[in-house]
């Protein structure tokens, strides 16, 4: 018998929420779950004047427990759940400089995008996932998590490295009860978010952006395929991921970074 891939790739019928799903990545992530089949819902704290209308969008900044309580009761409400949660939101917001420049409440306000805020989502929505015995979980982490840069992203990478170990730690509870959850951890993309930080850091060395992308590539190794991702790439993967193709995959970390990372693992 003819095996029709299309169907191991298909979403149709699947509803899936995408922090963070107005822009960048996590944009590229809506578009192309809706371009598979599925009914997507996109959060953010502010609806975008030039929104994808195929998605159904909430407002909420999910640094905020209320809120998050808020968008879990409105997506139950309207949409009976979800069947795949993307943990989008997160970004860089502390300034360069090393431990010196770190204050307790800079700290604070990095763990809690990068980390409380999928692992307090996870908890609120889980429920729902665990009463069907189904769902699948991603969390966007960084190569970050893996490569700390001590004068540019220390407490980012502090928190995308705890997010990994949450992961891993929630994919093996939930393994046996028809949950998957896995991390992908993008390198350098290219994103409104990531041209601001370079811009932002050849301003502070006095360089043109084109001297600062090559200055930040070189701190981290340079990247073996010579470019940036673009976020359609990430999308990609993620779409597999979620997919039936990826049935048997959970607790897993994909680095999706040009082969930038010099560890094995």
């Amino acid at each position: 018998m003819e095996t029709n891939h299309n169907e191991w790739l298909t979403l149709s019928g699947k509803t899936a929420l995408v922090t963070g799903g107005t822009k960048g990545i996590g944009l590229a992530i809506a578009q192309r779950l809706s371009q598979a089949g599925a009914k997507v819902i996109v959060s953010a704290r502010t609806q975008p004047t030039d929104g994808d209308p195929a998605h159904h969008f909430i407002a909420a900044d999910l640094t905020k427990a209320d809120d998050v309580a808020q968008l879990a009761e409105k997506i139950n409400e309207q949409y009976g759940g979800i069947d795949i949660l993307i943990n989008n939101v997160g970004g860089l917001t502390t300034p360069p400089g090393g431990h010196s420049t770190l204050t307790d409440e800079l700290w604070e306000q990095e763990l809690q995008l990068n980390l409380i805020s999928a692992t307090r989502l996870d908890r609120t929505l889980l429920p729902q996932m665990l009463q069907k015995q189904s769902g699948v979980i991603i969390h966007i982490s960084s190569v970050s998590g893996k490569q700390a840069l001590w004068n540019l992203n220390m407490a980012y990478a502090v928190s995308k490295a705890a997010l990994n170990s949450y992961s891993k730690a929630l994919a093996t509870e939930l393994a046996t009860q028809g949950i998957r959850v896995l991390t992908v951890a993008p390198g350098a993309t290219r994103t409104p978010m990531m041209e601001g930080f370079i811009q932002e850091f050849a301003n502070s060395q006095g360089l043109s952006y084109d001297e600062g992308i090559k200055q930040l590539l070189t701190q981290i190794g340079g990247i073996p395929m010579g470019r940036m991702a673009e976020p359609e790439e990430v999308a990609a993967l993620v779409h597999f991921l979620v997919s039936p193709s990826a049935q048997y995959l959970t607790g897993s970390i994909y680095a999706i970074d040009g082969g930038s990372l010099p560890t094995v693992s």
